[in-house]
């Protein structure tokens, strides 16, 4: 049962923080026609900084217990977030080709 509810939880922070990301991110790239074509990239940069926050923070004050509860290590954290905020800007370098 905990298990059933970490992941309603879980599907509750997805759609909850990327809905708000991407009301943020959305507005930013429908300034411009070209950027919004590629605005996929963003969505992706929000979903993998999403991973980062649950993995290294959110995991630990919710139902599931068990084993394989462990924090990402500062060198993955910090490459996914670079990776997250080059996903993010990548589509204005993107369109200005």
């Amino acid at each position: 049962m905990r298990t059933l509810l970490e992941l309603l939880r879980v599907i509750i922070i997805i759609g909850i923080l990327g809905g708000l990301g991407w009301l943020v991110i959305g507005n930013i790239y429908s300034m411009n026609e070209k950027v919004e074509s590629y605005s996929w990239l963003g969505a992706i940069a929000i979903f993998v900084s999403i991973f980062v926050l649950y993995r290294n923070n959110l995991q630990f004050s919710g139902w599931y217990k068990g084993n394989g509860r462990n924090k990402l290590s500062k060198k993955v954290s910090l490459t996914l977030v670079l990776v997250s905020v080059i996903l993010i800007f990548l589509p204005f370098v993107l369109s200005s080709f």
